[in-house]
């Protein structure tokens, strides 16, 4: 006879022994993380309100998660509609589409089921749901809440959660003895995948940044900004004159002006459409004035003009020294297309000490900022077709580790035109 203690147990552990499913996982993935497609803004997206103001069938809202667990995923979405409107939906997941009907019940939240998906692998599947009502009827497809899913599949995916859709900002930090007078900071970057609101910078360094950026669908910036002494982060305003960069020069069609909220200083860019997959040259240079004064000054190699011009020169206070701290980036700085995938390569870098020599650049470490730790790991460094590449976003599979450490081949041919124009007041 079986004691009552072995009874116990044998009822516990029956269901398992006979292969029943074990209880579901569920996930509850917040609205306020998905994207609108093909337009970012077709849609509004935030943390307080989720998905609203979805009226076009045209736009589709995406959600993006890593399955890690292969077999049976349900899926259903939380919304709101008018009290007994009716919306016609359809949820897309690893290729297999499922429609629903919601209906409204005003200010309460009602539950859209699609049913039980067949996820065979693991890696980044896309969910993707569409309107399949006619456009302005129902007046929106739905304010959407959250995205639901549960099942066997579920068990250890990952979803971003955070109401921040940026990829992860990535960066490349270059070694550098500290005994050496860095003069000049040489890179070149080539684009390759570039969508809207993404930043390529090729020279950063201690007191500044030097890049590309894509600032819309018909515009493109060549940045140059240098950073106030202080700790002031947001009001230039409220930064001491002493502290305070000053603009010696600019060049021809540059704009030069004051940034904040991300530190203060001085910027300056010139719009000029440069090329996705032509490498763009930069170089930025330091001059100490004296003991606490240092002059740096950003160039750009003009692809047109074929020749070297300024972008703008700034005297920067509480310093006296040479450039330190070198490294490249590459940054996401728009979040509603933090979905899309961003590559450049960064290659062929030399520094120039103060006495003239050139020295090549042949090894960086790869970093990220707090978005790549938990929430976005689509995150890459490495070596191809000789240069550096940084890439974020596009939820690709595998993922860089923090700190990892790469050598590019050199080409042991410094730059032999640096031409550098003489820096004009302003």
């Amino acid at each position: 006879m079986l004691s009552r203690r072995m009874l116990v147990l044998a009822i516990v552990l029956l269901p398992a022994l006979l292969g029943a499913d074990t209880p579901a996982t569920e996930l509850r993935v917040p609205a306020f993380t998905a994207y609108i497609d093909p337009n970012p803004d077709g849609a509004r997206v935030s943390e307080k309100s989720g998905v609203t103001g979805w009226t076009d069938p045209a736009q589709k809202v995406l959600w993006y998660g890593e399955i890690r667990t292969p077999g049976k995923l349900d899926a259903s979405v939380a919304l709101r509609l008018p009290e007994k409107a009716v919306s016609k939906l359809r949820m897309t997941v690893a290729g297999q589409p499922h429609d629903a009907v919601a209906t409204g019940a005003g200010k309460d939240l009602v539950t859209v089921r699609f049913g039980t998906f067949d996820v065979a692998t693991t890696g980044y599947q896309r969910f993707a749901l569409e309107s399949l009502n006619r456009a302005g009827q129902p007046a929106t497809a739905g304010d959407l809440d959250a995205l639901v899913v549960s099942g066997a599949a579920a068990a250890g995916a990952h979803f971003n959660l955070k109401p921040r859709r940026n990829a992860a900002s990535v960066h490349l930090s270059y070694p550098v003895a500290k005994e050496t007078d860095v003069e000049a900071f040489y890179c070149e970057v080539t684009a390759v995948e570039d969508p809207v609101a993404t930043y390529y910078e090729a020279c950063g360094w201690h007191r500044g940044y030097f890049g590309m950026q894509v600032n819309g669908p018909t515009e493109r910036r060549i940045i140059f900004s240098v950073w106030d002494s202080g700790n002031e982060a947001v009001d230039r305003a409220k930064v001491k004159t002493e502290d305070l960069v000053k603009l010696l020069g600019k060049g021809e069609g540059v704009v030069a002006s004051d940034f904040g909220h991300e530190g203060t200083g001085g910027h300056s860019h010139l719009v000029y459409p440069w090329k996705t997959g032509e490498a763009q040259r930069f170089i930025v240079t330091a001059k100490p004035t004296d003991a606490t004064h240092t002059v740096y000054s950003g160039f750009y190699f003009h692809p047109e003009k074929k020749q070297w011009m300024l972008i703008s020169s700034w005297l920067a206070p509480r310093d006296g020294g040479w450039l330190r701290g070198l490294y490249s980036f590459s940054e996401n700085f728009g979040g509603a297309n933090g979905n899309l995938r961003r590559k450049a390569l960064y290659g062929n870098q030399w520094l120039r000490t103060s006495k003239g020599e050139w020295v090549e650049v042949t090894k960086a470490t790869f970093s990220h900022d707090g978005t790549g730790k938990d929430d976005r790991l689509d995150r890459f460094m490495g070596v191809e077709n000789g240069r550096f590449f940084l890439s974020q976003g596009g939820f690709v599979p595998g993922f860089t580790k923090y700190g990892e450490a790469f050598t590019r081949p050199p080409t042991g041919k410094p730059p032999a035109d640096i031409r550098l124009p003489e820096v004009q007041a302003k």
